[in-house]
Order: structure tokens, then sequence, then C-alpha cells
């Protein structure tokens, strides 16, 4: 059984993730649409909450340090830890992500990886007290992967928090269950920058979004709430 999926992130008017690009309004700052965030985020709650490898990255920021000498390591689970108080979870296929320790703003660390990815990497993963799950296949089964999370670590609600990409993914491959946006009093206005979610080839006949409700938050934020299921077949 899949952990219920839940994508939550803060969009600006013309869809963009990142409120430092922002055009500033006399409503809120933009430390106060995070703390709506934080907030919202906190309401849900959830077991535990996906990023893709370059969030992952801006959060992190360690750099590679495989181990000296290369110990057996395992495939394609490895659990850390069990009956964490939370859990991190970030989809890295390449196995680019790097970490200082076992946790991320004080949640377990689990990591979600490529067959391809390297012994050296899983090892450096595990001394440095990580959880991580390696595809069987030559593609990450991202059905499989939310199965194992919820049988190897007992997670039940899980929020996906982006970037665009991770979200376009899950929601292409039918898995997403709730979509929560945060919208912004504020356009962003770069056309080079992916919006908060992005898939090759686009969305349609994928996934179905319902309207459930729409929420005037404090600082000029709307709460927009919907249902996602795969598409109707014919």
């Amino acid at each position: 059984m899949k952990p219920e999926l839940i994508m939550l992130m803060t969009s600006s008017l013309d869809g963009r993730q990142h409120p430092s690009r922002w055009t500033l309004t006399p409503d809120g700052e933009r430390k106060d649409w995070g703390a709506m965030f934080e907030k919202v985020h906190e309401t849900l709650g959830g077991d535990a909450w996906i990023v893709g490898r370059v969030t992952m990255q801006e959060m992190s920021k360690a750099a590679a340090h495989p181990p000296a000498t290369l110990p057996k390591v395992a495939r394609p689970l490895h659990v850390a830890a069990r009956q964490a108080k939370g859990y991190g979870v970030v989809l890295d296929p390449s196995g680019k992500a790097h970490f200082s320790g076992g946790t991320v703003w004080g949640d377990h660390m689990i990591a979600l990886l490529g067959r391809e990815v390297g012994d050296a990497h899983l090892a450096e993963l595990a001394a440095d007290g990580v959880s991580y799950i390696v595809a069987e296949g030559p593609q990450i089964d991202l059905a499989a992967m939310l199965e194992t999370l919820n049988r190897a670590f007992g997670i039940k609600r899980l929020l996906l928090e982006g970037g665009g990409t991770v979200n376009g993914s899950f929601l292409a491959a039918g898995l997403v269950d709730e979509v929560h946006v945060l919208i912004g009093p504020a356009f962003d206005g770069d056309s080079s920058q992916h919006g908060i979610v992005f898939h090759p080839g686009g969305l349609a006949g994928k996934c179905e979004l319902s309207f459930t409700s729409a929420t005037p938050l404090e600082h000029g934020m709307v709460h927009l709430r919907y249902a996602a299921t795969p598409p109707r077949a014919g």
C-alpha cells in the first residue's frame, strides 16, 4: 500500500516557486509567506516530506565524501532508522545529493536512487546514517518506491514539496491524491524558470483535478485545494 501523497507548494501568481525573486507587496513580506507555508505543512500532519535532488542540495549543502575503504553495501534497501519522529525523502536518481549526517531539519533522511548509483555513494549514505532505496529496474518505479516507504518505514502520509520536476513526475504517474497551492500576492516574471510543476511533454491526459476549497489566509495569500486522480478511461 502506498502512502497518501499530498502536493504542497507556494506559488506566485504566475506559477513560480522561489519567493526571493517575487515582487514586493504591502500585504506581507517573504518571511510571512514562508511562515504560512510552514503552518499549512504542520496542519496537514504528514509522516514525511519529499523533495527533488536540486532542492535537497540547497538544503543540505554537503559535498561528496565517499569512504576511503569501500565496505559491502546493501541493495536494494538500507534502513538506518525505523520509527523516526519524522522523515525527509529525496528523489535522487543519479545519486548526487550528499549529507553531513542522517537528518535534515531533525528528520531522518531517505534517498530514492536509480539502479546505476555506485556502491561508493551507497557506502557514503550508510556511513552518514541515511537510509536508501535503490531501484531494481532501469527506471525508478515511483509507485514501488512509495510502497517500500510505507512497508519499511511506516510512512502513511507523504507531503510532496517540489521542485517542479519531482512534482511533475509524481503527477504524471497518477500517484498524487491531493494538491495544495498557496498563492502569494506577487509576480516573478522570469519565464526561464520552471514553475511549481514541470514534466517533459506536459501533463495533458496524465491526471485530473477536482476543486475542493479556496481559503483566504493572512498576508494576502490564498490556499487552493484540489483532489487529484488519474484520468478516467475513455
